[in-house]
């Protein structure tokens, strides 16, 4: 890589050791193009992972973002704004769903819908108050998503952890069934794993754990925060299973880079009471009129099934590859959620030596690529992109 910048060694300085920074200075996007501050070109199959559904400054994103500036920013939740009820709408309109909280991030919508999840305990299962979770899934940074989540490496630097999951073994409805006590009141699973590996349910896993749901009246939660607004050839993860739950977890692609958060629920559900829960940025107008401009587009130009048709065509690229090339163990995925798994640890490598050549891939662990593209990807830009990859791997093929 270049030499460090300025900007590199500014954040070196200043910033918390939280993140093994790759050493590259973005600065300028379009589309799936990134520039560095050389002016390097690049081709993103990263999206800012998984966040930057329409790519990069699309403009129908940049037109929501000025024309909202210029008119109102900012104002506190006790008052009404227009872009807060017509994306409430709008997703509610296309979804499964009836009512709708905003926050800033995932990890925010997914602590709401924990606490929802208590208070749903509390009020309907004489104070029950334990959610069900599985080994390999990713809920969050916080400290109780942390706790929700079923791996151990983000878990470990702060033991103990709050009381209230149990995590069980993943794609396994006995291990939820033998999990369920009287302490239990709700089940939150990610419809694919994402960040535990793109780990694909069997065909009526969900099916099972929805049943198991209705019959021990415990909330479903479905973290679709990777899975939705698109990624895998549906709007949302839960269509392409025929399993509704009765919450659900937004963030990620709804603002193309935004930072926006939803919690969604059926109404009977929807159990919070004035006061029992709360943002301060949370539903702003800046994000709620970039969400709406993000959402419809994704929406009306039926964006989720060029996903599809694309991570097909890329899937079947990949396995042309893992033809050609036999340290490649297995290529899975679904939509443009894609993994890429080797028999050695090469995949840091791949990944520097593919951005060295232009291409932006993401090394999920040692073994593990994954590519999650923005959702407008074209054919010609998987081709160009499984070209750097396919020459990157010529060179590990000994």
């Amino acid at each position: 890589m270049e030499n460090t910048s300025q900007s590199q060694i500014l954040a070196q300085k200043y910033m918390m050791k939280f993140i093994k920074r790759i050493p590259v200075t973005f600065v300028k996007g379009e589309g799936l193009r990134l520039w560095d501050e050389n002016g390097k070109k690049y081709l993103d199959f990263v999206g800012g992972w998984a966040a930057d559904s329409l790519g990069h400054c699309h403009p129908v994103l940049v037109k929501a973002l000025t024309d909202q500036a210029k008119t109102l920013i900012h104002v506190s939740n006790a008052y009404y704004t227009l872009p807060l009820g017509k994306l409430a709408e709008l997703l509610v309109n296309n979804s499964c769903m009836d009512r709708v909280f905003f926050s800033n991030s995932g990890a925010e919508a997914n602590e709401g819908a924990i606490k929802l999840a208590r208070r749903w305990g509390s009020l309907k299962l004489n104070g029950a108050f334990e959610i069900i979770t599985t080994l390999n899934s990713f809920h969050g940074r916080t400290l109780a998503t942390t706790a929700a989540t079923g791996q151990a490496k983000f878990q470990n630097p702060y033991v103990p952890l709050p009381d209230g999951f149990k995590v069980v073994e993943n794609n396994n409805i006995e291990a939820i069934r033998k999990a369920t006590s009287a302490k239990t009141c709700a089940i939150m699973l990610e419809p694919i794993q994402g960040e535990g590996g793109v780990i694909i349910p069997s065909s009526d896993y969900l099916q099972q754990v929805r049943a198991w749901c209705d019959e021990k009246d415990l909330l479903l939660i479905f973290d679709e925060i990777q899975t939705g607004m698109g990624r895998l050839g549906k709007l949302f993860g839960y269509q392409l299973f025929g399993v509704e739950p009765d919450v659900m977890t937004l963030a990620k692609g709804i603002a193309s880079g935004v930072a926006i958060g939803v919690l969604m629920s059926k109404e009977r559900a929807s159990v919070f009471k004035y006061g029992e829960h709360g943002t301060t940025f949370g539903g702003n107008p800046l994000a709620c009129a970039a969400g709406y401009a993000v959402t419809k587009y994704i929406v009306d130009q039926k964006i989720p099934a060029n996903a599809g048709r694309m991570g097909k065509y890329l899937t079947g690229k990949l396995c042309d590859l893992k033809n050609k090339y036999s340290f490649i163990k297995d290529v899975r995925g679904c939509g443009l959620l894609i993994a890429v798994e080797f028999d050695r640890d090469i995949a840091e490598a791949v990944m520097y030596a593919c951005l060295e050549k232009g291409l932006v891939i993401n090394f999920l662990k040692a073994y593990l690529l994954r590519l999650i593209p923005p959702l407008i990807i074209t054919q010609a830009e998987i081709d160009e992109g499984i070209g750097i990859l396919d020459t990157v791997l010529a060179s590990f093929n000994n």
